[in-house]
């Protein structure tokens, strides 16, 4: 039986990678073509995208800003709150305004993307372009915010496994030698789960990385530089935006640009990978 079982998640195992590695070579086998035919240099730091034009041009940089500012926006206003409620509910929180605030965060987990865009496109922008009195509210800050929102319930729920998961001996050590509950929190606790908090946040780029339909219906979807009150396209949305009437070189092209978000992903997950197995090894 054990052997039997062994087998049955092996074959599992070797499925996911299987199903990785044939998404790896479809997206290379379809992508190349039209980096060839447009150029590296042209289709990686060109600045405008008009593929529907007389004379085509296929420059993707103001994608690549876009998410790479979009992403880091919702990172910079999403981990900080994310982690703080995380050490509130696991540590400090009574269990009824625990209760309450878990079902809050499975609620939020459980929202599709186009609600999320919909609210964004009713509430959020009109409230930017009220605010800041700029001509449209569907920029880049109103993405930003509603990623923000949207990779919360990721880094809340795992950050909170991984502080629950600290031996409380450890933090009785800690109130035995005189350390206040908030200090043994975030000098023994944090640190001895910093592994599955930076795991939430690794999900948490995730997220923001690979959202298309929320950040098209609150961005603008236009293919500008980014700038905070500017309507932008993101990696995601570019390709969402126009597989579905694309033909020939457009086609193509878009399929270039999901092989660079792919390996944009992979990239960002290699290297918080790196980071955090340096981290356990020192």
């Amino acid at each position: 039986m054990e052997r039997a079982i062994h087998g049955v998640f092996l074959l599992l195992g070797l499925i996911t990678v299987g199903c990785v590695l044939l998404i790896t070579v479809y997206l290379v086998i379809s992508g190349i073509p039209a980096i060839r035919k447009i150029g590296v240099g042209r289709f990686l730091f060109g600045t405008v995208w008009a593929s529907t034009a007389a004379e085509p041009q296929y420059g993707i940089l103001p994608f690549i800003l876009t998410s790479v500012y979009g992403t880091a926006g919702a990172i910079v206003i999403g981990v900080p709150i994310g982690f703080f409620t995380a050490v509130y509910l696991a540590k400090a929180a009574s269990p009824r305004v625990r209760q309450v605030m878990e079902g809050a965060v499975s609620l939020l987990s459980g929202i599709p993307s186009v609600v999320y865009g919909l609210v964004g496109m009713l509430v959020l922008v009109p409230g930017i372009r009220r605010l800041f009195g700029v001509p449209d509210g569907a920029s880049l800050l109103a993405a930003i915010i509603v990623l923000a929102v949207m990779i919360l319930p990721s880094i809340i729920k795992v950050s909170m496994t991984a502080l629950e998961a600290v031996p409380r001996e450890y933090e009785d050590a800690s109130l035995a030698l005189g350390a206040t509950p908030v200090e043994t929190w975030f000098r023994v606790s944090v640190p001895a789960a910093r592994s599955g908090i930076a795991a939430a946040v690794v999900l948490g780029v995730g997220r923001a990385i690979g959202e298309a339909m929320a950040v098209m219906m609150v961005a603008g979807n236009a293919p500008n530089m980014p700038g905070l009150f500017q309507s932008v396209r993101f990696l995601t949305t570019a390709v969402a935006s126009e597989m579905s009437y694309s033909s020939g070189l457009q086609q193509q092209a878009l399929f270039s640009i999901a092989l660079v978000l792919f390996l944009f992903i992979m990239l960002i997950n290699a290297t918080l990978n790196f980071f955090l197995k340096r981290n356990k090894e020192g």
